[in-house]
Formats: C-alpha cells, structure tokens, sequence
C-alpha cells in the first residue's frame, strides 16, 4: 500500500470508529504497515505518518486508557468536518462561476486546490446549478507558458513559508538581477499577477511581477521547515493596492468627489467607498496616496464626477484637465 492511500485508510478508519483506536489494533488492520518488521521501525513509520495527518490539518488525538477503554487515537468528526455553509443554489452558482473562470484563466495559484473544491461545490449542491446572472471576463496583461508554474511554486512556498530565489527582469534598466526573497503573499490585479515578500538584495518588503520572473526555484532545504515568519503588521493590500491611487506615493490625503444622480448606485465599484447624501448632492470621500491616479480616474468620469475637495487636490484636477485640454489643442467638449 502507498503512502497516500494508507493515510486516507487511516483517517477513514479513525472517522468511523466510535472508541479510540489502540496501537495494537492499528498494527493488525495496518499489518503490512505497521505489523512486520522490528516494532521500533513501525512505530517509527506511523510516527511519520501522524505528523504528516496533524501537517494536514487532520485533528489526531491520543485518548489515554482509563478503567473502561484501553485507550488509543481518534479523530474528532466534529472538528474535522466543516459546518454546512448554508449558501442559497443561486450563491453557489455564483461562487462555482467565480472558481471555474479563476481556473479556466490557465494561470492561478493552488489550481488543484480550486478543482477539488469546485467539484466539492458541485457535488453538494441540489440539483444542477442554475446559470448565475453574472458575466466574468478576467483582463489577461501578460501571457507566458511558464506563469501556472511559477505560480503554483510561489503558492507553495508561501504556504509552506520556503523562501524562493529567482532572477528578475527590469523592464527600465534592460538588466536581470539575481533575488532571494521571503514570499508573503501573491495578489492578481487588471490581469497581473504580483508577489509581495522581502527581497534580501534590497533589504525590505518589495513587489515583483510574476511575468517578469525568468527564473525561480523554491528553497529544497529541509521542505518541513519554515525559512521566515511573515511579519504580524504585514497587510497584502498596504503593498499591492486594491486602488491605482493607493500606491504609496505621497502621504495619505481625503479627497472629497461630488456625484451626478445616477453615480451613487455604482460609487463603491468605482471608488471603493458609499457615497453620502449632502444639501449639494451625493459625495464620496476617497483616500489617496497617488493623488495623480485618483484625478484621472474623476476626469474620466466628468461630468458625472468632480474632485470638490480640498484646494490642492481642485488645484490638481484642474492642472490635469488643463494639460489634457491643450495635448487636444484647447478644444474642449
């Protein structure tokens, strides 16, 4: 028996067992396992196999003997299975949707992992799932054969906290540099995907994107061992901004944008914030460390969108308006 199908034996075992089970009993249900040879080695070896089941996540327990039982392991199937999540067959859809086109894009870290738990969401549901009343249609920047790879190692390393060498290309100096980098997370924003982690060349937390990478190898030491911890105040969203005007340029300043009337109902999509209601019509107060980012995103939505405050993010907008009135040679619309 392999290794992976006699963990699964085990687990299942230990699932439909209402007592503990003891060692003695493992080693005649296990006897090609665990039952011959010198019982220094099989303890040995199921040694090995508990720590592989606690890595897991599989809630392996040693019961002690008492007066009524002799004892042995067990697995909780309270704490091994998840509680019914309760999602409606239109969230499910809606949820399978969201995996299927992350999968189908060809390039997404833990695809496996996905495929296992799309077809878990399948299975479960009752009946067909019913066509979700979305449309998802991923924005692909970059396209390169070796992305899934690469993806797939730097999911495995941050799971695994392994550090990772790899040579980078920069586009501005033509040069490709030789990193070792602590991997804390991995974010896909407008189709590209972007590692955050701390670059030992550089000596602090830097980003790199993937498509870039023209080589990696995840650290083959000791593969059961950490390399790094991720630090307590590491934020994946404070290093790669969810918003373009969330770049650390500059320091954080409250724009305030004054809406048209049909603007409010989509202002969380466009802005990332609600809009609130004022004697002068709805606003939306957007935080920015890229002022530039966020001014261009407003004028692309003028008339409907106008920056109202403070003076120097007005003064701003209206340099940047003026700077795009005079490429088109003064004519405005």
């Amino acid at each position: 028996m392999d290794r992976t199908e006699r963990l699964l034996d085990l687990v299942a075992l230990l699932l439909a067992e209402k007592r503990p089970v003891s060692w003695q009993r493992l080693r005649t249900l296990f006897k090609a396992d665990y039952g011959e040879g010198s019982v220094e080695a099989c303890e040995r070896k199921f040694e090995r196999d508990k720590a592989e089941l606690l890595e897991l996540g599989i809630p392996l327990t040693f019961v002690p003997r008492t007066d009524d039982d002799e004892g042995g392991y067990r697995v909780d199937p309270d704490a091994y299975y998840l509680p019914e999540p309760g999602l409606s067959a239109e969230e499910l859809a809606v949820l399978y949707a969201a995996g299927a086109t992350a999968l189908s894009s060809g390039a997404f870290p833990g695809s496996q992992d996905l495929a296992h738990a799309l077809r878990k969401v399948a299975f479960f549901a009752d009946g067909p799932l019913a066509p979700p009343k979305v449309r998802l249609e991923p924005g692909v920047a970059v396209d390169t054969s070796a992305l899934p790879a690469r993806l797939d190692a730097l999911w495995a390393a941050i799971s695994a906290r392994k550090s990772v060498t790899l040579e980078y290309f920069s586009p501005r100096s033509g040069e490709v540099t030789h990193r070792k980098v602590d991997p804390y997370g991995l974010a896909l924003r407008r189709g590209v995907w972007a590692l955050a982690g701390h670059c030992h060349l550089r000596g602090g937390l830097r980003t790199f994107f993937v498509h870039r990478m023209r080589w990696l190898e995840v650290n083959p030491a000791r593969p059961k061992s950490p390399d790094f911890e991720v630090p307590a105040d590491f934020r994946l969203d404070d290093v790669i901004p969810v918003w373009p005007w969330h770049a650390r340029f500059h320091a954080p300043i409250d724009v305030d944008v004054s809406l048209s009337a049909d603007l409010p109902p989509v202002a969380r999509a466009l802005f990332g914030a609600d809009p609130v209601a004022t004697p002068a019509g709805p606003h939306v107060t957007v935080r920015a460390t890229d002022l530039d980012a966020l001014v261009s995103t407003v004028l692309s939505l003028s008339p409907g969108a106008k920056v109202v405050n403070p003076p120097e993010a007005v003064a701003r907008a209206r340099a940047v308006a003026r700077t795009v009135l005079d490429a088109h040679g003064g004519q405005g619309a």
